[in-house]
């Protein structure tokens, strides 16, 4: 079982984008529920049904449409992938290992959280995401990204997209069950002939070590703005500390020998 530190199974999200119908109750509601604005400044497309464009530090929860001159199996024509797009709530999160006054912290429920009256808006876990995910929020001096709704969380309930969701695309639970529901999933759409389903984020040896949110595609991960291979961005940040400490103890020595031999 996937426990979190404090013994506490782990919880996520899985979300199956062949059921999406691109309805955008998630994002509605998250926006609802958080007290997140609209996206104003956005103007409808003429190709595509996406009014908010991407994640940013006040759309948590983003449907994309992505039209592909391809057709599905058995269909003639173009394909339509819709896809709910969320923070990953890395296991291996480099926000976290970035933010230099710990606004960022991993709850209980394993998910990775801001606290903004503590954020001070220097921008280090933006570019440290692998996925770009969290996003500043300029007017209010801080960044923004998914909480997996920690508030609800902590009452007993499950997060607002969730609970929207009219086809349960978005389904929240245990992150052990949610695997076990995922890898069914996968099964059902291969015996249907569905060849391009596949699972992304769910493999604990990945980049980042797994996600709390993971997602069952019909194409590959770049089709929908996903890198394939996501890398914790902080890997290397242990060797290059050790580095640092080794180069400054070497200096420290030199400059102790130059010191003492002046002396003499």
């Amino acid at each position: 079982m996937a426990v979190t530190n404090l013994g506490m199974p782990r919880m996520g999200f899985f979300t199956d984008t062949s059921v999406c119908i691109g309805c955008k109750a998630c994002e509605v509601a998250c926006k609802e529920w958080n007290g997140l604005p609209a996206e104003d400044d956005r103007a409808w497309s003429a190709t595509s049904f996406d009014n908010t464009g991407e994640l940013s530090g006040t759309t948590w929860r983003h449907v994309a449409f992505i039209e592909q001159d391809k057709p599905m199996s058995g269909t003639d024509g173009t394909q339509l992938l819709m896809a709910s797009d969320v923070c990953k709530h890395c296991t291996h999160a480099a926000c976290l290992d970035v933010c230099p006054t710990g606004a960022l912290f991993r709850t209980e429920f394993d998910t990775v959280v801001v606290q903004t009256d503590v954020c001070n808006g220097c921008g280090y876990c933006v570019s440290a995401c692998p996925y770009g995910v969290i996003d500043e929020r300029p007017e209010e001096g801080t960044v923004g990204k998914c909480t997996m709704c920690y508030d609800r969380l902590g009452v007993g309930q499950e997060p607002a997209c969730a609970k929207a969701c009219p086809t349960e695309s978005i389904v929240f639970g245990e992150l052990d069950d949610l695997r076990e529901l995922a890898d069914r999933r996968l099964s059902e759409l291969q015996e249907q002939g569905v060849d391009a389903a596949r699972l992304y984020g769910d493999r604990p040896d990945d980049g980042v070590g797994g996600a709390g949110a993971f997602f069952l595609l019909l194409d590959e991960p770049a089709a929908y703005g996903l890198p394939p291979d996501p890398v914790v961005t902080t890997r290397d940040l242990p060797h290059m500390w050790r580095t640092a400490a080794v180069a400054a103890v070497s200096m420290l020595a030199g400059l102790a020998a130059t010191f003492w031999g002046r002396r003499r």
